[in-house]
């Protein structure tokens, strides 16, 4: 097994999973298109941003792949599996292709960008290759696609945020909503391709995230995720106000829009969170308690490696000044096992800090060396696959202890939880998540979607909360 992800059933990285969009009705367009998503959160949002921009172009979305006139897939490049995935999904559509020789197939986002040409040239497995900063040739590119050439937009950008476009919320239960804060990545850790696939830091103004959320709010919307690669390091500069307005700032603004939206937040870099940012989370009810914090090691000379800037010390550090500012606040982390020259003592300095942090939950894999990362051209991926393997297996038993304490910790609280749907496995149920991001599910009774409801915990299984409200 490639890589191990635990998560609650409903958590917001989903991992591989094809949209199915709230649609016009079908006679409204002429052309359809199918779109898939896979990685993190950030690439569900910017499969919004694509809908918005074809849905300009007289393209609508179906569920329908058989109708579909353009099938994409938009791509995540931070593991082997993840490609490998993306690669057989693409055969398969190739084979539709042969049904119907006008479909266009395209490859989107980290993937696109990485390979380039690869998947064009020597695999002839698509038409289309759009990196992340040129969704708005789309378009254009179709045109070109249609006439029997390949087409190609790779070019990344120090300007283009998307600001100005709608997102159309494809997988949207209504409730909640992804809303991107910035784009790119100025952190050059050296397992990671991001900075190569996404270029520089950019920050989106601070207006237009605002009137993004207001709109949301005011559609219904109860819940919205703030996201980029580094939330912490949001910096834009306001030329008509004479304002900078940092990320801290940011949240208040978006949590002034009503105290019954709920914001949270995702990713933070250890390095960057700041003190305002934790008074501010502690000043707002409707800010969640919860913070994803990735350490990727619990090995000093293991983070010097991944050029991760920081130590263990300064990590924990930064973990204990979080739980004096606030107490009950979730938190979540990713970890890597087999990193270049990784020991079983930088193995075991892992699984102690994990057994310090004590993490809510964890996402965890084993490292698969990227091509063109620094990592890649600076040292030997030397650690054998069933030691990746067997040490990434410790970790993930080592987390479900973690987990099921969480868990049971909860056992006699109560929560104000965000009703987001009826439960799969049960009608007659409700579930939701409460502020430190926990599922929660418990007896209907007249409730009903985007309901704020308070919840006493009367049991629990490793990932989700059981309890029955308060009324």
């Amino acid at each position: 097994m490639q890589e191990l992800l635990l998560h609650s059933p409903h958590d917001e990285a989903r991992q591989g999973e094809a949209f199915s969009p709230q649609l016009p009705r079908a006679h409204s367009y002429q052309k359809h298109f199918y779109i898939e998503s896979y990685g993190c959160a950030m690439n569900f949002a910017d499969s919004e941003v694509v809908a918005s921009i074809l849905q300009e172009s007289s393209i609508g979305a179906t569920t329908n792949i058989e109708i579909a006139d353009l099938i994409l897939i938009n791509t995540c490049s931070i593991r082997e599996k993840a490609e490998e995935r993306i690669r057989k999904r693409l055969t398969e559509f190739r084979r539709l292709k042969k049904q119907n020789p006008s479909l266009i197939i395209g490859i989107l986002g980290c993937m696109a960008e990485r390979l380039k040409g690869d998947l064009l040239e020597e695999e002839k497995l698509v038409d289309i290759v759009v990196g992340p900063d040129a969704y708005r040739t789309l378009p254009q590119l179709i045109e070109e696609a249609a006439t029997g050439q390949k087409a190609v937009n790779v070019l990344l950008s120090r300007e283009e945020t998307y600001a100005d476009i709608s997102p159309i919320r494809l997988n949207s239960n209504g409730i909640n909503a992804f809303v991107s804060i910035m784009r790119g990545c100025n952190n050059m850790c050296s397992f990671c391709v991001v900075p190569f696939t996404r270029g520089r830091e950019r920050s989106r103004s601070a207006q237009s995230i605002i009137a993004e959320c207001e709109t949301l709010f005011n559609d219904g919307y109860r819940e919205v995720t703030l996201l980029g690669q580094n939330v912490d390091s949001y910096h834009w500069i306001d030329e008509s106000q004479k304002e900078i307005v940092n990320f801290a700032q940011l949240l208040e603004k978006v949590a002034d829009i009503s105290p019954l939206l709920r914001v949270r937040f995702s990713t933070s870099h250890p390095k960057d969170i700041t003190d305002d940012v934790l008074f501010t989370m502690k000043k707002y009810d409707n800010i969640c308690n919860y913070i994803h914090l990735p350490v990727q090691s619990g090995s000093s000379r293991v983070l010097q490696l991944m050029n991760r800037t920081y130590s263990r010390e300064w990590y924990i550090a930064k973990v204990n000044r979080i739980r004096e500012i606030l107490p009950d606040c979730g938190l979540s982390t990713d970890m890597i096992t087999g990193f270049c020259t990784e020991t079983e003592e930088d193995h075991q300095a892992s699984l102690s800090l994990m057994e310090y942090c004590k993490y809510d939950l964890a996402y965890m894999y084993f490292y698969s060396e990227r091509p063109g990362t620094l990592a890649a051209r600076r040292f030997e991926d030397d650690i054998p696959l069933e030691t990746k393997k067997r040490r990434l297996q410790e970790m993930v038993d080592l987390h479900r202890q973690h987990s099921l304490q969480s868990m049971q910790r909860d056992v006699g609280k109560e929560f104000t939880v965000l009703v987001e749907g009826v439960s799969k496995k049960n009608n007659a149920e409700l579930y939701g998540r409460n502020d430190q991001n926990k599922v929660v599910v418990f007896p209907a009774l007249h409730f009903k979607k985007g309901d704020y409801v308070k919840v006493s915990i009367h049991a629990c299984t490793a990932g989700t909360l059981i309890g029955t409200a308060i009324v």
